[in-house]
């Protein structure tokens, strides 16, 4: 399969590379900010796996031109697009009345318009029965246990999250499929980061693992879902 991955550098998008090129026939493009970041990817994918495909690329989906990459998929994955995964994302833990807008629009560009803009950039290559997966978070999803600090990031999960069941119906007639894993926490840099001290029990390794198997047969089985992979309840 033609794969493109974004948020690819660290965490669980790193992990779920590292998953996928250690299986025959994919070809991978893997986006990043991080060119260094990247390299460290490519040279533990290669020490896995010599005869891995894997083309990192740096780029921003925020703010960076898409006419360079989609002439760089064309002709790298021959113009076809069969899995895309949008992981890239941030994260603000901050109480609410300390929040600026800056933070609002950095959480919604970061957590929701990129991968807009990626999707929208990716549509005209992407062949019937592929897959859009995108990365949600529990704390976008409705009913779920909410958290202090958390209310910028979650507010722009739950944008992507209603994203994913509208172009499900959106892209019925293209054979399309887009779907959504609402996670629960994992230990990574970025978990770290904004909860220091706290411990995930689910490794970024173990959530990596999931979201490849996923993005390569859960668009056999579900279709404009919001899934949530969590531990816990709610």
């Amino acid at each position: 399969m033609n794969i493109i991955i974004t948020g690819a550098s660290s965490g669980i998008g790193f992990e779920a590379v590292i998953e996928l090129i250690q299986q025959p026939g994919h070809r991978i493009i893997a986006l990043a900010r991080s060119e260094e970041k990247l390299a460290r990817l490519l040279e533990i994918s290669q020490s896995l796996n010599p005869d891995c495909v894997l083309y990192p690329v740096a780029f921003d989906i925020v703010h960076d031109d898409y006419i360079d990459l989609k002439q760089f998929i064309t002709s790298h994955l021959e113009a076809r697009i069969d899995v895309l995964i949008n992981n890239a994302g941030a994260l603000i833990n901050k109480p609410f009345t300390q929040l600026g807008e800056s933070d609002f629009v950095e959480m919604l560009q970061s957590n929701y318009l990129g991968h807009v803009r990626i999707i929208q950039a990716m549509l005209p290559l992407m062949a019937k029965n592929s897959h859009i997966l995108n990365i949600g978070s529990m704390g976008g999803y409705q009913g779920s246990a909410k958290f202090p600090g958390l209310s910028a990031y979650s507010a722009s999960k739950a944008a992507l999250h209603t994203l994913t069941e509208c172009l499900a119906q959106e892209l019925v007639e293209q054979e399309i499929k887009v779907n959504c894993l609402a996670l629960g926490s994992a230990q990574t840099e970025m978990l770290e980061r904004a909860f220091p001290g706290y411990e995930s029990p689910v490794m970024a390794f173990e959530m990596g693992k999931y979201i490849a198997d996923f993005a390569l047969t859960g668009h056999k089985f579900f279709n404009g879902k919001v899934l949530p992979v969590a531990v816990t309840t709610p």
